[in-house]
């Protein structure tokens, strides 16, 4: 029983990241393109701090060891020149249970 209860909730945390990772994924898609590097490059919730929507700490004890990061650069198709305007950026959003990633997204974000 022990080892199914782990299995179970091992699982349970896995879609619990996935589903933080995707939320802020979406909140950041929804910010203005030249907003979003300076609003979320190096962005990070510390363990036990990671928030909802409105910016709310998670108080739940399923959210206590959980920490969400997310990294934002500008990316160029290879058609495309550096000097140019960049028109996408790449956004990776990870989330970790007691220091170890169990969830990563990224996601190509248009002008």
């Amino acid at each position: 029983f022990t080892s199914g209860e782990a299995v179970r909730a091992e699982g349970t945390r896995a879609t619990l990241a996935a589903k933080l990772a995707g939320d802020l994924i979406e909140q950041i898609i929804r910010t203005p393109f030249d907003q979003i590097i300076a609003g979320y490059d190096g962005y990070t919730e510390a363990q036990g701090l990671v928030k909802d929507a409105e910016g709310v700490v998670f108080t739940d004890s399923k959210y206590a060891k959980l920490s969400r990061t997310a990294n934002c650069a500008y990316a160029y198709m290879p058609q495309e020149s550096g000097a140019a305007s960049p028109r996408f950026i790449l956004v990776t959003v990870r989330v970790h249970y007691n220091g170890k990633e169990i969830a990563a997204v990224r996601r190509l974000v248009s002008q």
